[in-house]
């Protein structure tokens, strides 16, 4: 049975960027395409994937994703492509622009939050966010531990 248009195709996560949250107030999401070579999309269907240091810049009207690290594939017979290499990302105008305003602000920076696969085609969440100092991610870890112990608190109660 063929899926409807406005059905979103199913989303694949690859790899998931947990400390961006800790380290950054993440204040919006875009998506964006990846501009990859053959052997590093099989390094990805591998899950052979580090986002330890990445970020993204727009320069000249371009995005482009910095330091992300693409374990080389290893029946890779093509030429030897560097793990860390500069990678373009592909967005519309509008998000380019949106991306850019972002960028030029003091203190704000734009991260990568999640790679995956939707309809075949490689995408990574961006984050635009600013970075966070002691006292708030303190907070962060106050609120997660809270969370966790109503979770724990309630586990077991409303059983039917």
């Amino acid at each position: 049975m063929a899926k409807s248009k406005n059905q979103e195709p199913d989303k694949v996560v690859i790899a998931s960027n947990r400390k961006a949250r800790f380290h950054y107030e993440i204040t919006d999401v875009v998506e964006a395409g990846l501009q990859l070579k053959g052997p590093e999309v099989k390094s990805l269907r591998a899950r052979h994937v580090s986002f330890e240091g990445a970020f993204a810049r727009v320069n000249d009207g371009e995005a482009f994703l910095h330091n992300m690290h693409i374990t080389p594939y290893k029946q890779n017979t093509l030429e030897e492509i560097s793990p860390t290499r500069t990678r373009k990302l592909l967005l519309r105008r509008k998000e380019l622009d949106r991306l850019a305003t972002a960028q030029d602000q003091k203190g704000m920076t734009i991260v990568p939050l999640e790679l995956y696969f939707k309809g075949g085609w490689a995408k990574v969440a961006l984050g635009v966010g600013k970075g966070k100092r002691g006292p708030d991610k303190r907070d962060s870890i106050r609120q997660k531990d809270a969370a966790r112990e109503l979770e724990r608190s309630f586990k077991g109660r409303f059983k039917a």
